[in-house]
């Protein structure tokens, strides 16, 4: 690195005066249980970027539920993608999250051929607590692995992380309590595939707090933590990964982007805490959305 920067320290992405970003928001649409694209657009609207949806499947709720419906979109995404090459459309940033087959990692390195200088940004949604989520099949899970490499920013969990590393997952991962070495040589493997920054969550160790590190290419390596709640609550992921790109489109650090995006989702679990069914209905982050506007002030 010049100057003797890290890159924790630096923009991922520089913000020019009135220019409104736009970032290309590969995931999938839930209809009920927010998640996904349902946090991903305002979210990221909110930090003053034009969100420009792909759909990689279409959802009645969130796989939580029983009796779930979901539409497979994968055949229609080489034209839906192709129709914005013919009219022009330019993108900033590749957000990728929940993928509902393997070819659909080939339509984002369309997208990666046709915005080469785009950020590159990969939430592998995939598996929790030593668990893969039912729809994704090994050929999935080895496709989604293979998005890490070369990514600007990689936010897996434990589960993920070893996914990616082909490293064996059961209960050994149920269990999130690994110490900061045991974190340190997971951020550094997945480093090593040529992801520029990785943010490796949700740790957890009995002491009421919850831990990400993060780690860079030029050796920086930190732990962000927050007050771990009595509670979990589904697409808390896909905020977190939302609020850490709305950060960066505004030009914020990647250390910056990462302490916004935890306080943020911890906030948001306070605010879930007082609906009712909360528990169902997923993360509420509605009423905190001008703490994202903020990040422009």
């Amino acid at each position: 690195m010049s100057n003797g920067i890290s890159l924790s320290h630096q923009p991922l992405y520089q913000r020019e005066g009135a220019y409104i970003p736009r970032v290309a928001a590969v995931h999938d649409l839930c209809g009920y249980g927010k998640c996904s694209l349902g946090v991903a657009i305002p979210v990221l609207s909110a930090a003053g970027c034009d969100v420009c949806p792909v759909p990689t499947g279409l959802f009645s709720s969130h796989t939580a539920f029983p009796g779930w419906y979901m539409h497979d979109t994968t055949e229609i995404l080489p034209d839906y993608l192709a129709a914005w090459s013919k009219i022009g459309v330019e993108i900033d940033a590749v957000y990728s999250g929940f993928l509902g087959a393997p070819e659909q990692v080939d339509r984002i390195r369309d997208l990666y051929e046709m915005y080469p200088r785009a950020l590159r940004i990969v939430d592998p949604v995939m598996a929790d607590h030593g668990h893969v989520y039912p729809t994704y099949t090994p050929e999935l899970c080895a496709a989604m692995a293979e998005l890490a490499e070369g990514a600007d920013i990689l936010t897996p969990n434990l589960t993920e992380a070893a996914i990616i590393l082909d490293e064996p997952i059961g209960d050994a991962w149920a269990g999130e309590d690994i110490t900061d070495a045991e974190a340190r040589r997971l951020v550094n493997a997945l480093l090593a595939k040529g992801t520029r920054t990785v943010v490796l969550k949700g740790i957890q160790r009995g002491d009421g707090l919850i831990r990400n590190f993060v780690g860079t290419q030029d050796g920086a390596f930190f732990e962000v933590n927050n007050e771990l709640l009595p509670y979990m609550l589904h697409g808390t992921g896909d905020l977190y990964c939302s609020c850490l790109l709305a950060a960066v489109m505004a030009g914020r650090s990647t250390e910056e982007a990462v302490r916004f995006a935890g306080d943020f989702v911890h906030d948001a679990m306070m605010v879930s805490a007082q609906q009712p069914q909360f528990q169902d209905r997923g993360v509420s982050f509605e009423p905190l959305l001008g703490k994202v506007a903020a990040l422009l002030a």
